[in-house]
C-alpha cells in the first residue's frame, strides 16, 4: 500500500521557501544537505527542553505518543470526544493535509493551540507587526506556521471555533529554582532513538511561567488575507495547490533567487561522485537553460555579503562572469585596508580575471604589525545560550561561557598553548570563574591580546553587565569588571563607553582589511582562510609538516607530536579534518552542519551541540571524558589556527614585493 503523502507543516515551510523543495524532500537519489538528525540541533539550541517544559505547566495534558498517521489520528480523534482536553502532539488530518499539535486544548466546541518556540519574547516591547503594521520578517516564519495549523484544524473541525497562539520564552521572566534546566534529561534508547525523561514541577516552578503564551489571530488573519503568488485566489486555494502537487508528486517550477545560495539540494563534487542527483542544478536547467556545468560557475549568489544579489539577478545578471564595477559600486573607508564592497568587486575582479593570486597590503599591514607588543596572546571562547536557566533568578538565554583556549607567542618567535578552561558540569553557572581564569593567564605582562571576530569582545560585555546587574555577594566583582574593561571596548548600545589600554586587536578584521585570498571565495572566516594561507606560505609548511605541535618545541595541553601540514594526493588536508570526532554517534555529514554555524559570526555549533548534550544527556563518565576531551582539542586548534594565519600573514608581507598599482589595478 502507497504510503500518504500528506503536506505536514514541516513540508509547508518548505514550500514557502521554494515550492520545487517539495519535490525534492525525501526523495532518494538526490542530495539533501540539511542535518539528518535535527534533534541536535533542538537540543542545542533549547528546543527539546523548551517543548517539554510547555508540556508540564498542563499536568492533567495527555500525549499523543503513536508515531504513524493512522494510530495518532485515531488516538487523538478519540481524546476530542471529551468536553475539555489538552492533548499533547495532536494529530490532526484534512484532506492531504496533516498536522501535529505541540499543544491542543479543547473547552467544549472551543479549540485553542499553542505552537512552542524556543525563541525568546519580550512581551513589553517586541510585536510580531513591523513598522508599517506588516508581519515582521523575523517573526513570519513562526507566524506561517501557527497560521498553516489553525487553517487545518478550522477545516477539520468546522462547528468549532479555533483559535492560535505562540508560546514563546519570556524574556522578562526568571528562572524560578536552581537546576529546573536537569529536570529534562536526554536519554538513548538501545535502538539508538533519543528522548527526554522529565521529572515533576514544583508547584512554584509551574505557577512562575518562563513561558508566555501569545494569541497571533490577528497575524493568521493578516497571512491569509496576503497572498504573494497570482496563482492563488485565496489562502486555502495556495495550500490546496501546494498538498496536490505534494500529494501527486509534480514538481512546482521555481525561479532563481538569492535564496538558492542556501538550497540543500545542491550536490557537490563528492555528492556527485557518489551518484547523487543535484536538485539545484535540475532547477535552473529549467529556469535558465543552464547545463549542469554552467551551474556550477561562480555567480552573484558567490560574492561574499553582498546583498544586492537579487537586484542583480531580477536584471539578469547572475553569472558572476557579467558583473562589472558599477553592480558593485566599490567605496573606500577613511582607514587604511580594503572595505567590505572593494573586497567583494576584488573577488569578482580576479575570478574574471582568471588570478588566483593572493593580495596583500604590505605596507599597512606591516604598520600595524609594528604597533603590537610581546607576548602576543591569542583567545578563543566557546559559549552557549541556554533557553531554561541553570540557576535561580536567572534570565532565559542569559549567556554561558563555559569554555577558552590561550596561545602565546614570546619575541624570540616560541610558540606555546598555555591556558585553556572548560567548566559544562551540569547546572553550574561558569561565567565568573570563566573571566577569573581568564584574568589569571593574561595577567603578568603588557602584550597584545588577539581574538578572531566580535564575539569575544561581545560576550565580555555580557558578562560584565552580569556582574553589574547580579545581587549576589560577589566579593571580587570590581576586580573583575576593571579587567573587562582592560580588554574590551563597550559595545555600540552600552550606557557605559570605554575602550581598555589592552583593547582585544580583531585578526579577522586585520584580515579582511590587508589581506585576500581567491581561494577564501570571499570570506574571512577562519575556517576559509587557514587553508588560504596555509597553501600559500612556504614557512608554514615547513614548520607545521614536522610531528613538532606537542614537543618542548612546542608546548600543547592537549596534543602530542602532532603534524598539522598534511597532503593527500597533493591536496592540502584542513587541519580541522584531523581532529577526532566530537560525538561517535553523529554522521560526519551532520558534524559538518553543526560546525557551520556561522561564517564570521561565531563558528561555534558543534562545541554548543556538546555542550548541551554534556548538561542534559545521560552518559556514563567515559563517554563524558571522550566529549571534553574532544572540546578541549578543538577549542586548542581554534586558536593555532590564529596563530598560524599571524604567522602567514607576517611572513607574506615581509616577502612579497610592494606594489603601489596592484589594488588600484583591481580595483578599477
Amino acid at each position: 500500500m502507497r504510503k500518504p503523502r500528506y503536506l505536514t507543516k514541516s513540508r509547508f515551510k518548505l514550500a514557502l521557501e521554494c515550492p520545487a523543495k517539495l519535490f525534492y524532500t525525501g526523495k532518494e537519489g538526490y542530495v539533501n544537505s540539511k542535518a539528518e538528525d535535527s534533534f541536535l540541533e533542538a537540543l542545542a539550541d533549547g528546543g527539546i527542553q523548551v517543548g517539554e517544559l510547555a508540556k508540564k505547566y498542563y499536568p492533567a495534558g495527555v500525549d499523543v505518543s503513536s508515531l504513524g498517521y493512522d494510530e495518532s489520528l485515531s488516538e487523538t480523534n478519540e481524546l476530542l470526544e471529551r468536553d475539555n482536553v489538552v492533548i499533547f502532539e495532536a494529530a490532526i488530518k484534512f484532506e492531504n493535509l496533516f498536522i501535529r499539535v505541540d499543544v491542543l486544548e479543547k473547552q467544549g466546541n472551543r479549540i485553542s493551540l499553542f505552537e512552542v518556540k524556543s525563541k525568546s519574547y519580550e512581551p513589553a516591547d517586541d510585536s510580531f507587526f513591523g513598522a508599517r503594521g506588516k508581519i515582521s520578517a523575523a517573526w513570519r516564519p513562526y507566524l506561517e506556521d501557527v497560521a498553516f495549523q489553525k487553517h487545518v484544524v478550522s477545516s477539520a473541525f468546522p462547528n468549532w471555533t479555533a483559535t492560535a497562539h505562540l508560546t514563546l520564552i519570556d524574556k522578562s521572566s526568571s528562572c524560578p529554582s536552581d537546576a529546573l534546566n536537569q529536570k529534562f534529561r536526554l536519554h538513548t534508547e538501545k535502538n539508538g532513538r533519543k528522548r527526554i525523561l522529565s521529572t515533576p514541577l514544583t508547584e512554584g516552578e509551574i505557577s512562575e511561567r518562563i513561558l508566555v503564551d501569545i494569541n497571533v489571530d490577528e497575524a493568521c488573519n493578516e497571512i491569509y488575507d496576503t497572498l504573494t503568488d497570482v496563482a492563488d485566489t485565496n489562502y486555502a486555494s495556495k495550500v490546496d495547490r501546494l498538498s496536490q502537487a505534494y500529494a501527486n508528486d509534480l514538481k512546482i517550477p521555481s525561479v532563481v533567487t538569492s535564496a538558492c545560495k542556501k538550497c540543500e539540494f545542491f550536490a557537490s563534487d563528492a555528492d556527485l561522485n557518489d551518484g547523487l542527483k543535484c536538485g539545484k542544478s535540475e532547477c535552473w536547467g529549467e529556469a535558465l537553460g543552464w547545463t549542469p556545468d554552467q551551474v556550477r560557475e561562480p555567480t552573484v549568489l558567490d560574492i561574499h555579503n553582498f546583498r544586492n544579489k537579487d537586484k542583480l539577478i531580477e536584471k539578469g545578471v547572475i553569472r558572476m562572469s557579467d558583473v562589472v564595477e558599477e553592480d558593485i559600486g566599490p567605496n573606500g573607508e577613511k582607514r587604511a585596508g580594503l572595505s567590505n564592497s572593494e573586497r567583494q568587486w576584488l573577488q569578482v575582479k580576479k575570478m574574471q580575471d582568471g588570478d588566483d593570486t593572493p593580495w596583500i597590503d604590505r605596507e599597512n599591514l606591516s604598520n600595524e604589525i609594528v604597533g603590537w607588543r610581546f607576548p602576543l596572546h591569542f583567545i578563543d571562547f566557546e559559549t552557549a545560550n541556554v533557553a531554561i536557566p541553570f540557576n535561580k533568578g536567572r534570565r532565559p538565554y542569559e549567556g554561558i561561557a563555559f569554555q577558552f583556549s590561550h596561545h602565546r607567542i614570546e619575541s624570540d618567535g616560541h610558540i606555546e598553548h598555555v591556558d585553556e578552561f572548560l567548566d559544562a558540569s551540569p547546572s553550574h553557572f561558569p561565567n565568573y570563574d570563566f573571566v577569573r581564569a581568564l584574568r589569571t593567564a593574561l595577567a603578568g605582562d603588557d602584550g597584545t591580546i588577539f581574538r578572531y571576530a566580535d564575539h569575544e569582545n561581545t560576550f565580555l560585555n555580557h558578562i560584565y553587565r552580569q556582574l553589574r546587574a547580579d545581587n549576589a555577594d560577589i566579593s571580587d566583582r570590581d576586580e573583575l569588571c576593571d579587567f573587562i574593561q582592560l580588554i574590551t571596548k563597550s559595545g555600540r548600545s552600552s550606557a557605559e563607553k570605554w575602550e581598555g589600554r589592552r583593547s582585544m586587536v580583531d585578526l579577522c578584521d586585520v584580515v579582511k582589511r590587508f589581506y585576500f585570498d581567491p581561494r577564501t571565495r570571499g570570506s574571512s572566516s577562519i575556517k576559509a582562510v587557514l587553508p588560504a594561507i596555509l597553501g600559500r606560505s612556504e614557512l608554514l609548511q615547513k614548520r607545521y609538516s614536522r610531528p613538532v605541535y606537542g614537543t618542548t618545541e612546542m608546548r600543547s595541553k592537549n596534543f602530542l607530536e602532532m603534524t598539522w601540514v598534511v597532503f593527500d594526493e597533493g591536496t592540502l588536508s584542513d587541519p580541522y579534518a584531523l581532529l577526532p570526532p566530537v560525538f561517535e554517534d553523529v554522521s560526519d555529514r551532520d558534524m559538518l552542519l553543526l560546525s557551520q554555524a556561522g561564517d564570521e559570526l561565531h563558528e561555534g555549533g558543534a562545541a554548543m551541540t556538546a555542550y548541551a548534550r554534556l548538561q542534559f544527556e545521560e552518559m556514563r563518565s567515559g563517554e563524558r571524558k571522550a566529549i571534553e576531551t574532544a572540546l578541549l582539542k578543538y577549542c586548542e586548534l581554534d586558536t593555532l589556527a590564529m596563530v598560524m594565519v599571524y604567522e602567514g600573514l607576517r611572513d607574506m608581507a615581509g616577502r612579497i614585493p610592494p606594489a603601489e598599482s596592484e589594488i588600484q589595478r583591481h580595483l578599477s
